[in-house]
């Protein structure tokens, strides 16, 4: 069975919560880190409204997630997350294809990123420039890198 991108279900939630977790520690975060960050890394059932929160499916099994969100008119890259033994497959570049398509079908100019250190890199490959930094929202004190990714003007 091909990968294939489709909304995110409630049936799911608990599932997904869980892959958006195992990444960040695959890291080596310590468990402090990692519960600090809980709220951050749980998909709620809000977060299944209006299609902007997507799993991705490999082999029948839920290998990545990725979500969007807009305040007003400012978008973000909210999570976007691959399970490690999944990764190099290009399973985060299609979720990320996949936020750029949503965001400009959507009007949306650009999708800013809060990067995990970690993850930085991955974005730069995409396509996003750094523009400064921004507070943790879990860990007080911690830094992460801001990226700004332009959706491409399709007029």
């Amino acid at each position: 069975m091909p990968a294939a991108i489709r909304p995110s279900i409630k049936e799911e939630l608990k599932d997904a919560s869980s892959l958006c977790r195992r990444p960040k520690a695959y890291w080596g975060y310590d468990a402090a880190f990692m519960e600090a960050c809980r709220d951050e890394l749980t998909l709620s059932a809000t977060d299944l409204e209006g299609g902007l929160s997507v799993g991705m499916c490999d082999g029948g099994v839920l290998s990545g997630v990725a979500q969007v969100i807009s305040e007003g008119e400012n978008w973000e890259l909210e999570k976007l997350f691959v399970d490690p033994p999944a990764m190099g497959r290009g399973i985060g570049g299609q979720l990320f294809a996949w936020a750029v398509e949503t965001v400009g079908a959507r009007g949306g100019q650009t999708m800013h990123i809060a990067a995990d250190p970690q993850a930085a890199d991955f974005y730069r490959r995409m396509g996003a420039v750094d523009a400064g930094h921004i507070s943790s929202a879990s860990i007080p004190g911690r830094s992460l890198p801001l990226l700004c990714y332009q959706i491409a003007d399709s007029g």
